[in-house]
């Protein structure tokens, strides 16, 4: 399964990676809010926001995108790789 991950903490980077391959998806994280991040977003299967650490604007544009392509998207306030996991345990079972 693709996801993307939108938020997080940049020196997390390689942890969420990890996790998710060792989960079996396919992760795309951007960390902050970049010129062209609607282009970066993709269309995956599934967007996970981390809303403490992301700018409101990229949490609206993140939004905007899941709703206009219909992709499911999960709010979590927490930003941990352990809260990451949870949210991609909780898709295979």
């Amino acid at each position: 399964m693709s996801v993307t991950l939108v938020g997080g903490m940049d020196r997390l980077r390689a942890s969420y990676l990890a996790a998710a391959m060792r989960l079996g998806h396919n992760l795309k994280v951007l960390s902050k809010n970049e010129a062209n991040f609607m282009d970066k977003a993709g269309t995956p299967d599934l967007y996970i926001v981390f809303t403490n650490k992301i700018s409101h604007e990229a949490r609206r544009k993140a939004k905007k995108l899941a709703s206009a392509k219909n992709i499911p998207i999960k709010f979590v306030h927490s930003c941990g790789v352990s809260t990451l996991e949870e949210c991609l345990s909780a898709l295979n079972s």
